[in-house]
């Protein structure tokens, strides 16, 4: 790796996936393979990727570290970043900084049941989670997912959604706005907030992982406390703009908290203490 922390390493896009209208995954490898063999990462990582001549961006690490063969990244072409990025075709190459920020503390969760609740584009940082509890599977209890988007269309990572919903040890829900339905979906109808309300698991031994745009998550966070979760057992993850990925650029502080550093993985009790920024 690097020793130079701002100094990209060159991946080779080995795979793209088009999950939803404007929505890519790319399975990244390592150009010089020394490189890939001294990686490491932990679930909830973050890292920049760059288009070369257009500048860099950050999106979570999408795939499990316990899938060690690549590394894989999920975006939305919105700027001029992502639209290099979208431009880019398989066998070609990228910049890739990282890993950064915290991790989801998973070492902790063994034994217990897991909620994972997520909306449109932000299942990417919840899936390398998944996956990764799913490859450990016997070292966890049960495993719901709640999962929804605008339509049938956004939703992402459809592949792995057919995969997660044929596992006997897996419960998964997937829903869609009203209206966002098509003749042949078998799956709910509603937003997030309420489908979790009907089909929420007992909060005895169970942490609760939300992911989703602000707005699901301030009406998410109501509901599991509505059937007893408590804060401290309740993760998220912040999307502050972060730039530099090291605390130094000051973009993504909230007080004194910087979420490039002390995040993007809090707790709801972690952010509880921190200063509100209006």
């Amino acid at each position: 790796m690097n020793e130079n922390i701002y100094l990209p390493n060159i991946m080779v896009i080995e795979k793209i996936t088009v999950e939803a209208p404007g929505v890519k995954t790319f399975r990244l490898k390592f150009q010089n393979e020394e490189e890939s063999k001294v990686f490491q990462f932990r679930a909830g990582n973050f890292a920049e990727y760059s288009a070369f001549g257009e500048g860099e961006c950050t999106f979570c690490i999408a795939s499990a570290p316990t899938r060690k063969e690549y590394v894989e990244c999920t975006f939305r072409h919105a700027g001029r970043v992502t639209s290099g990025l979208d431009r880019l075709e398989e066998g070609q190459t990228m910049g890739f900084r990282g890993p950064f920020g915290n991790s989801f503390p998973i070492e902790e969760w063994k034994g217990k049941n897991l909620l994972f609740v997520a909306g449109g584009i932000a299942l990417p940082p919840m899936r390398c989670v998944i996956d990764n509890v799913l490859d450990l599977r016997d070292q966890f209890g049960d495993v719901t997912i709640v999962y929804g988007a605008k339509s049938v269309a956004d939703l992402v990572y459809k592949k792995e959604l057919e995969e997660w919903n044929q596992r006997s040890d897996v419960k998964l829900v997937t829903t869609v706005d009203p209206g966002g339905e098509t003749p042949d979906w078998k799956g709910e109808v509603g937003f997030v907030p309420n489908i979790l309300d009907s089909v929420a698991p007992n909060s005895d031994n169970t942490v609760a992982v939300v992911c989703g745009p602000p707005i699901m998550i301030k009406f998410t966070l109501p509901v599991l406390e509505k059937h007893g979760f408590k804060d401290e057992n309740i993760y998220t993850t912040l999307e502050n703009r972060m730039k530099c990925g090291v605390g130094k650029c000051g973009r993504c502080n909230v007080g004194k908290i910087y979420v490039c550093k002390d995040g993007p993985v809090f707790s709801k009790a972690q952010l509880n203490d921190m200063e509100p920024e209006f």
